[in-house]
């Protein structure tokens, strides 16, 4: 992306106002950053208030090249710098010790930071321009659909927030994978864009999943990435089973799928997102925004296949829908139905 006057100057006032601590939205290669001048606390907790965000769910710390960590982070283990080296910049966040003049509002009162190298030509130069860290969470309200378009942020936040930064489409869509670097080795804490295989072929030990003493990350309570209309996943053989269910109680409902619809019906509208993983992940979240704007009292979507190119996509799926709205393969349809209730929730 060549950064022309125009969006030069917008670069040139969004570091203004981070300076005087005040919040911009940016693009990165994930999704739309909400950013604060990360060395300036009180800004920092604009974030929250405006996002609505708990304290104690950390944010990141975005900067514009590894030389810069000494700033944010006390230790760096041979993992980590060996992954920093393959990775970066790119959608890979790490998790180290904090320095010690990290302040608690952005590590949610923990001993550690999470960190990353964004990989986009705007977050690039607005880094480099701003010469410090900018934390910064997704921008959206909390526990909402992540943003991949600045129309997104516009949307979420309207006037109260000033500055958006338009980079168009994020190129990746989903947020960057979270790999913990501390005592009890590496582990990737959030599945993303960067696979299993691909963290293992640098650091071979790396383990999968969260362990019992894993530090707090973004994007890892149960119930995250939600659209205001209720989530149900549905097993591929069942998906059609459903919705004639719904369409004989006349239920307006929505879909996200891999394949075109067998039939249409009038109550609900499709989203035919193919089978390939990198673009159903890149255009998950602004799907959900178009199927959340449909008016449907449900939007069902249809089970993803296994394996680990899909990760990311099952995990934000999961957290979209919560482990209540899945429906399994023995669940009696019809008595699934009948508890949707009035307003298009389970009941």
């Amino acid at each position: 992306m060549v950064i022309g006057r125009v969006l030069q100057e917008q670069v040139q006032e969004a570091v203004e106002a981070l300076r005087a601590g005040e919040l911009v939205a940016f693009p990165t290669e994930t999704v739309y950053g909400l950013g604060a001048n990360a060395n300036n606390p009180d800004a920092v907790r604009k974030i929250f208030t405006l996002k609505g965000r708990p304290s104690t769910h950390p944010v990141i710390v975005h900067i514009d090249h590894p030389r810069y960590l000494q700033r944010w982070v006390r230790d760096m283990t041979p993992e980590a710098k060996k992954l920093a080296d393959a990775f970066w910049p790119g959608p890979l966040t790490l998790v180290a010790k904090r320095a010690l003049a990290v302040n608690d509002v952005i590590t949610g009162g923990q001993d550690t930071v999470a960190i990353r190298v964004p990989n986009h030509p705007i977050a690039q130069q607005l880094l480099n321009a701003f010469g410090g860290g900018i934390a910064a969470p997704s921008a959206n309200r909390y526990g909402h659909v992540s943003p991949t378009r600045a129309e997104h942020v516009r949307e979420e936040f309207g006037e109260d927030l000033k500055i958006v930064l338009d980079g168009g489409d994020c190129k990746v869509g989903l947020e960057s994978t979270i790999v913990s670097c501390l005592g009890d080795g590496p582990r990737v804490l959030r599945p993303g864009s960067i696979s299993l295989s691909q963290l293992r072929a640098v650091v071979p030990n790396i383990q999968a999943g969260p362990s019992p003493t894993a530090p707090r990350v973004p994007g890892s309570t149960a119930r995250h990435y939600s659209p205001q209309t209720p989530v149900n996943v549905v097993p591929s053989r069942r998906l059609d089973l459903v919705i004639g269910e719904l369409s004989g109680e006349h239920e307006k409902m929505a879909v996200l799928a891999m394949r075109p619809p067998t039939k249409t019906t009038p109550y609900m509208t499709w989203i035919n997102a193919g089978l390939r993983p990198d673009l159903y992940g890149r255009q998950l979240y602004a799907n959900l925004r178009t199927l959340d704007k449909s008016g449907a009292k449900i939007i069902l979507v249809e089970e993803i296949p296994e394996g680990e190119r899909w990760d990311a996509v099952r995990d934000r799926l999961k957290r979209a829908a919560s482990a209540e709205n899945i429906v399994t393969y023995d669940q009696d349809i019809a008595a699934w139905v009948a508890d949707f209730g009035d307003e298009g929730e389970m009941v």
